[in-house]
C-alpha cells in the first residue's frame, strides 16, 4: 500500500467549512441584491488571461504578485489579480454589443502571491460593480451610494467612507514639478497609514527635494471636517487646473451625498487616500469599519478613465468599487457578528419512528412547498441524539412526531433556542405548524 498523502492546504489558501461558507454566501447574496437594485447586470470572465493583458496594469507590486506560467500551448498566461483589468479587456472586446453606459457586477475569485496577514489571503473573492462609458459625476456619486447601501444591508451602521480625488494629488504634483514622479509619490502615500509619515518621507527623499516632500506630506496631513478640508485645499492648489478641478469634484460629491441622505459622519474627505493601483484617475474611496479600522478597507474603488484605452481606440471611462469579502468576513468573525450555524435549514424533522418514514417525508415536502428549509434526519435514532445534532448544527426548530402523534394528527413544535414546546394540529395544509413556527423563525 502506498504511503498516505498528508492532507494540507497551501500557504495563503483556505478551506471554507459550512460555518464559514454560510455567512460568506449570505454576503454574496446581499451584494448581488444591492447591485441589482441599482441596475447592475452580472458578467463573468476567465480566471486565466494572456499575460500581456495583466502585466503593467496594476502596479509593480501586483506584477510581482502575479501567478504566471506557460499553458499547454506554450502561451504565457496569468491568474487575474483583480476583476477590473479583465473587465477593461472584456468591455473593449464586446462594447459594440453591450452599448453604454454599461453597468456590471462580478463576484469571483482573484489571486495574488502576496505575504499573508490577518484578513488577507492569496486566493480571495472580490464583489465588484462598475459603470463603463460615462465620465458623469453622477456615476461617481452612485458608486459611493452603493457602498453605503451595501454596508447597511450587511448590518453595519458605523463605518466611514474615506474619499479623495486623484486630481487633487496630481494637481499638487503639477505645482511642485513632480508630475513625472507621480507614480512613485502615489505608491509612497498609499503606505502612509501603515508605515507612518517618517518612513514615507524617506521614500519620497529618493525622488523629491525636502521641500517637495514636505509639501506632499502637508497635503496628506490635512484634518478637520469636510468643509474645513475643502477650504484648506484652496490655497494649496491655487493656480493648478488639475487641483482646482479635483476640489470641485470633491465638493460636488460631498454636497450630492448629503442630499441623497448619506449620514454626514459616514463620509470623510481624506486627501491622504491614494489607492496604490496605477489606473485610478479621479475619485477614490476606501471604507473602514469604525469598530475595527485596523483591519483595513473592506470596500474600495474609484474612477479609472484610461484603462480600456490599452485595448481599444474608443474612450470608455469607468468607475466602480469592490467589496473585499474575505477581509469583511475576518472582521465580522473578530467582532462576533457571524452566526454559529452549520446548516442552511431552519427546521429539523427527527426520525425515530421507523415505520413512519414516508409520513415524515410527506410532511417535509409539504413544508418545503410553503417555503421553509427543512431537513429530515436520515436514519431512525434516539430522539435525544437527534436533538443534540439539531442544536450543534444550529437549527431553529424541531418538529417531533411519533406513532401516537401521527394517529392523533398532532405535532410537537420545539423552539431549540429556548427549549419551549407546543403541540399543534397536523393537517395536510400544515397551516397550524406554519403558524407555530412563524415567531420562532422570525427571530433569525
Amino acid at each position: 500500500m502506498s504511503e498516505r498523502i498528508q492532507p494540507r492546504t497551501l500557504k495563503g489558501f483556505r478551506d471554507y467549512p459550512p460555518a464559514a461558507m454560510i455567512p460568506r454566501e449570505w454576503i454574496i447574496d446581499t451584494a448581488r441584491r444591492v447591485y441589482r437594485s441599482y441596475g447592475f447586470s452580472p458578467i463573468d470572465t476567465p480566471a486565466l488571461e494572456h499575460l500581456e493583458i495583466l502585466t503593467g496594469k496594476g502596479s509593480a507590486e501586483t506584477d510581482k504578485q502575479l501567478y504566471r506560467f506557460q499553458d499547454h500551448g506554450g502561451r504565457s498566461v496569468g491568474l487575474r489579480f483583480d476583476l477590473t483589468v479583465p473587465l477593461a479587456r472584456f468591455v473593449a472586446q464586446h462594447i459594440q454589443q453591450l452599448g453604454t453606459p454599461f453597468k456590471r457586477y462580478q463576484i469571483a475569485n482573484v489571486w495574488r502571491g502576496e505575504n499573508t496577514q490577518r484578513g488577507r489571503y492569496r486566493e480571495f473573492m472580490q464583489c465588484d460593480f462598475d459603470t463603463i462609458g460615462t465620465a458623469s459625476a453622477s456615476a461617481d456619486i452612485e458608486t459611493v451610494l452603493v457602498i453605503n447601501d451595501l454596508l447597511v444591508a450587511l448590518g453595519f451602521e458605523h463605518f466611514t467612507m474615506r474619499v479623495n480625488n486623484r486630481l487633487v494629488l496630481n494637481g499638487l504634483l503639477e505645482k511642485l514639478g513632480l508630475t513625472a514622479q507621480a507614480t512613485h509619490v502615489l505608491r509612497a502615500l498609499d503606505k502612509l497609514a501603515k508605515v507612518g509619515s517618517e518612513t514615507v518621507a524617506q521614500e519620497l527623499a529618493a525622488i523629491a527635494t525636502p521641500a517637495q516632500a514636505a509639501a506632499v506630506l502637508e497635503l496628506a496631513a490635512l484634518i478637520g471636517d469636510n468643509e474645513s478640508i475643502l477650504a484648506q485645499l484652496q490655497p494649496l492648489l491655487a493656480g493648478s487646473p488639475l487641483g482646482e478641478r479635483g476640489i470641485g469634484e470633491l465638493t460636488d460629491l460631498h454636497v450630492a451625498l448629503r442630499a441623497a441622505g448619506v449620514p454626514p459622519e459616514r463620509l470623510q474627505l481624506d486627501v491622504s487616500i491614494a489607492r496604490g493601483l496605477d489606473y485610478y484617475t479621479g475619485m477614490v474611496v476606501e471604507t473602514f469599519l469604525d469598530e475595527l479600522p485596523e483591519i483595513g478597507s473592506v470596500c474600495s474603488g474609484g474612477r479609472y478613465d484610461n484603462l480600456t484605452q490599452l485595448y481599444a481606440k474608443q474612450e470608455l471611462p469607468g468607475v466602480g468599487a469592490s467589496l473585499g469579502l474575505d477581509r469583511l468576513l475576518a472582521a465580522m468573525e473578530e467582532l462576533g457578528r457571524l452566526p454559529k450555524v452549520q446548516t442552511t435549514a431552519q427546521v429539523l424533522i427527527p426520525f425515530f419512528a421507523a415505520e413512519c418514514r414516508d409520513r415524515y417525508l410527506a410532511l417535509a415536502s409539504r413544508l418545503r412547498g410553503r417555503g421553509l428549509r427543512v431537513e429530515f434526519y436520515p436514519e431512525p435514532k434516539k430522539l435525544g441524539k437527534q436533538l443534540q445534532y439539531a442544536n450543534r448544527q444550529g437549527f431553529l426548530a424541531a418538529l417531533i412526531l411519533g406513532d401516537s402523534e401521527f394517529a392523533a394528527q398532532q405535532c410537537q413544535v420545539k423552539n431549540l433556542a429556548t427549549g419551549a414546546s407546543q403541540t399543534v394540529g397536523y393537517r395536510e395544509d400544515v397551516q397550524e405548524i406554519m403558524d407555530a413556527l412563524q415567531p420562532i423563525l422570525a427571530t433569525s
